[in-house]
């Protein structure tokens, strides 16, 4: 396939790499322009480009920016993106955090949903509810026991299947997590969220999800990760995620 990957963070770099060397032809872009990307994707085997030659002529399209920056994205990027090319979201709404609060998504919009109406189009999320370093290091093949799951929502099922796919290709089991208006179940701070759990732990992650927690639980996350120091550690931060919501 031919994928576009906005963003060269630790999420869209880590994606570009394992994705470029499964044979997958990348085409890579972030916002300050090609010539700052063209070292990096010399060295995965991708190619450099600017935003709009990421969403042009490809399969899909992985969006690896945060989230409050998709609404400064070209208006007019995915105009000539035939409606089968899949969309994938990896953004996560920090507020107090990271981000400035976005009304809509504090009144309980699902994040994704807020990207689609800033991109008028559909999308997908997936790569959300895994750490960078989960990403990086903890890939496993399909036949290993200790795999590690990534959930992915959607409303276009064969969308779905193509995200999907990638996330098994980048060595992680994918769990259906419903539509797009279900995806605010691995949002930050709900019992799916960066945890490191198996597919079927997964699964019950989501299923004890429960609406208009996370909010709260995400003012507490921010609290707890202060305490944690300047440089905590992978494990640390699991086990801060697992204590915020104990399956």
């Amino acid at each position: 396939m031919k994928i576009g990957i906005i963003g060269t963070g630790n999420i869209g770099g880590t994606i570009a790499r394992k994705l470029a060397a499964s044979g997958h032809r990348v085409w890579l872009a972030n916002s300050r322009g090609p010539d700052t990307v063209q070292a990096f994707a010399t060295e995965i085997g991708a190619t450099a480009v600017d935003v709009p030659g990421a969403a042009r002529g490809v399969d899909a399209i992985i969006l690896a920016i945060p989230l409050p920056a998709m609404a400064h994205l070209p208006k007019d990027l995915f105009e000539a993106v035939p409606a089968e090319v899949p969309i994938i979201d990896t953004s996560n709404y920090y507020p107090g955090l990271r981000d400035p609060q976005i009304a809509e998504i504090e009144s309980g919009l699902p994040e994704s949903v807020w990207v689609s109406k800033q991109l008028g189009r559909p999308v997908i999320k997936a790569f959300n509810n895994v750490l960078a370093y989960t990403l990086a290091e903890l890939g496993r093949s399909p036949c290993a026991l200790d795999r590690l799951a990534m959930a992915v929502a959607g409303d276009d099922a064969k969308a779905k299947q193509i995200a999907m796919a990638l996330v098994n290709e980048v060595g992680f089991d994918p769990v259906d997590a419903g539509s797009l208006e279900e995806s605010w179940r691995q949002q930050p701070a709900t019992p799916a969220y960066c945890c490191d759990y198996d597919a079927e732990t997964m699964r019950k992650g989501l299923d004890a999800a429960v609406k208009g927690l996370a909010s709260e639980k995400l003012r507490r996350m921010g609290e707890l990760f202060a305490k944690l120091g300047p440089d905590p550690t992978h494990r640390k931060i699991v086990a801060m995620n697992r204590s915020l919501n104990p399956l």
